[in-house]
């Protein structure tokens, strides 16, 4: 039996752990780097350091960035279909047409999603203009269905203001993921 002085095997088990941390560490530093310059920083950071899926690639982060703010989106179209109610005529109103809005945005982001996911090299900038196009209206939705509480006040508002707000933040980030991904892509195909 051979053995193994006890400081090369140190030394390679050190190595190792070093070899293994770099990797792990790598999509943390792609989100960070990534994240600096978002819309919303501490809460790109946030969100996608805690997001389960793959994120070595800013094709990743793009999608990662649009299945978080879709799925915030879904959440507050399910609250206020289900969880709020509007005392006055004009809350009501403005409810309604929320929920349009937010319905909207979730068809957006899905639709984007779909996109991001089946990026093809004859059709790249094609899709990448669908994905911006998609994120902004569904930016815009959510914009709207804020504005339509203009002259309101009260619990329901604030609530409603709340959430949204936080979706169009991530709305935001997840926008910026998307013109990263394309300007990324740009100098791929400018350098030889």
């Amino acid at each position: 039996m051979m053995t193994i002085p006890f400081f090369l095997l140190t030394t390679s088990l050190l190595c190792l752990s070093s070899a293994a941390a770099s990797k792990q560490g790598a999509p943390r530093d792609l989100v960070r780097s990534s994240c600096v310059h978002a819309s919303y920083p501490s809460l790109c950071l946030r969100t996608l350091s805690s997001y389960s899926g793959p994120a070595n690639t800013p094709r990743d982060l793009a999608q990662a960035a649009v299945k978080v703010s879709l799925s915030r989106a879904r959440k507050v179209s399910n609250y206020l279909t289900t969880s709020v109610t509007g005392k006055s005529k004009r809350e009501r109103g403005a409810l309604s047409d929320c929920v349009e809005q937010i319905a909207e945005s979730v068809d957006e982001l899905s639709r984007t999603l779909g996109e991001l996911k089946h990026l093809r090299g004859e059709t790249f900038e094609f899709q990448m203009s669908n994905a911006q196009t998609w994120v902004s209206a569904a930016l815009t939705n959510e914009d709207t269905c804020l504005d339509g509480f203009e002259g309101v006040d009260g619990k329901v508002k604030s609530d409603v203001k709340r959430k949204i707000t936080n979706v169009a933040k991530v709305t935001s980030n997840a926008l910026y993921m998307i013109n990263r991904l394309d300007e990324s892509r740009g100098r791929h195909r400018s350098n030889p």
